[in-house]
């Protein structure tokens, strides 16, 4: 699953630090999901789109 995590954190001007703690997640978690390692769970994906203030489809889509 792609994602525009990196570009959205980045737009802020926020280090993967700052974003792992609005998240409650680990710094690791977030460079595994902008890297495409890992895929978020669903109450983690709803977390980043309120955060985001977008809709889940705008932050992840499908790679197909």
């Amino acid at each position: 699953m792609k994602n525009r995590l990196k570009v959205l954190r980045a737009e802020r001007d926020w280090s993967q630090a700052e974003l792992a703690m609005q998240l409650d997640v680990s710094r690791q978690a977030v460079n595994a999901i902008e890297t495409g390692k890992h895929d978020p769970s669903l109450p983690l994906a709803f977390r980043i789109s309120r955060l985001f203030e977008m809709p889940i489809e705008e932050i992840f889509h499908d790679e197909a």
